[in-house]
């Protein structure tokens, strides 16, 4: 059987071999140590931020955030529908309900409008609004010039969900950047990894510091183990700190690689009738300084009768993976009974987009392969 092509398998060299074997020979093998405080001033400044707190996940930085901004019972937050469970299960976990915000076409990004338009409405019903959270998606920056002087004006803070969208940009800021506060993800597939991973960065020190001492079980700065306030086991160990700050020093130079892949599949696919890539413009190219973390096609169903289930079964039977979009949290059975300002953007992408092997570590070789199964499909389509 042919080596499996993933959609985004984790690149490591001797770069990481190099880091995590200096942190095991440090004898810092406990939680936290020299090298977490390193990552967390590394990836402050590669983003811009005066602050970061390194975690065990993304999902905790955002409920991390999220507790900071007062979501609670009795309070709602608005989420993009499109995005990974995560983002709304870390609003659950305050107490807060999830309100559901549809998308954009060009990118599936949350629409900017509709968003202002819930909370608009939601306001006049009587909702009491503890935030917005913005989801980056598949690694392009959400519509911040546009979303943050509006909910600026209306008093409320955004937090962003930056977890697919490292080392992308708009407007000349990184993602990350934006907001009261930024989640960021580093799980084994994402752009870059710590193995399990995530970070919560602000220039808001305070509340960096108040979510650090939340996610070491809120211990009292005394001798004894002294709590006042219930505290979450959240804080990223030493050694993943040590592989991700290796991963961290090659950063561009993989997103770059995701780059150069994208731009074959452009190059390959990019004419066919009924065949476009999401997040490039009508010129051919993209407006935001995209990190590529995932390809992804959209199918328009007038022109191509290969559907991306059908694609992703084909594909599959040549041992390479690849996988539809988010399916829309409003459509998720665990928040059918949740509010949702939809367009019916999202359900559209879900039905007729699929995400293409992106990783950096593919060779040209690989990619050739995913294309010639992928012209297949749409030719006997």
């Amino acid at each position: 059987m042919t080596t499996r092509i993933y959609l985004s398998k984790a690149e490591v060299t001797e770069v990481e071999e190099k880091f995590v074997l200096g942190a095991l020979r440090s004898g810092w093998i406990a939680p936290l140590g020299p090298d977490v405080d390193a990552f967390e001033a590394e990836v402050a400044e590669y983003v811009g931020v005066q602050g970061a707190l390194a975690l065990s996940s993304g999902t905790a930085a955002l409920h991390l955030a999220l507790l900071e901004v007062g979501a609670g019972p009795g309070r709602v937050v608005l989420v993009p529908t499109m995005t990974f469970a995560a983002t709304a299960n870390a609003v659950v976990y305050t107490g807060a309900e999830p309100v559901f915000v549809d998308s954009q076409a060009v990118d599936g990004n949350v629409d900017p409008q509709l968003l202002v338009q819930a909370v608009d409405l939601l306001r006049a019903q009587g909702a009491d609004i503890a935030a917005v959270v913005m989801v980056d998606l598949f690694g392009r920056c959400a519509d911040y010039p546009e979303i943050l002087p509006a909910m600026q004006e209306r008093g409320i803070p955004v937090i962003s969900d930056a977890a697919e969208s490292l080392g992308a940009a708009i407007g000349g800021h990184r993602a990350g950047s934006f907001g009261r506060a930024a989640a960021l993800s580093f799980n084994g597939n994402k752009i870059m990894t710590t193995s399990g991973g995530g970070m919560l960065l602000s220039d808001d020190l305070d509340l960096i510091a108040r979510c650090r001492y939340l996610s070491t079980q809120a211990r009292q700065p005394v001798v004894h183990y002294e709590h006042t306030e219930i505290g979450y086991n959240y804080r990223l160990s030493n050694i993943l700190a040590a592989l991700g700050r290796g991963q961290l020093s090659r950063l561009d130079c993989m997103i770059e690689r995701r780059r150069a892949i994208r731009e074959r599949y452009v190059e390959a696919l990019g004419h066919l009738p009924g065949v476009r890539f999401l997040g490039r413009t009508a010129s051919g190219r993209s407006d935001h300084a995209d990190n590529c973390w995932l390809t992804t096609l959209v199918l328009d169903p007038r022109l191509v009768s290969a559907t991306p289930t059908m694609i992703i079964e084909a594909l599959a039977a040549q041992n390479i993976e690849a996988r539809p979009l988010w399916k829309p949290m409003h459509l998720q059975p665990v928040f059918l009974h949740a509010r949702a300002y939809s367009n019916s953007v999202s359900i559209r992408l879900f039905q007729t987009g699929l995400s293409l092997p992106s990783g950096s570590g593919l060779s040209d070789d690989d990619v050739d392969q995913v294309l010639l199964a992928v012209e297949a499909c749409l030719k006997v389509g």
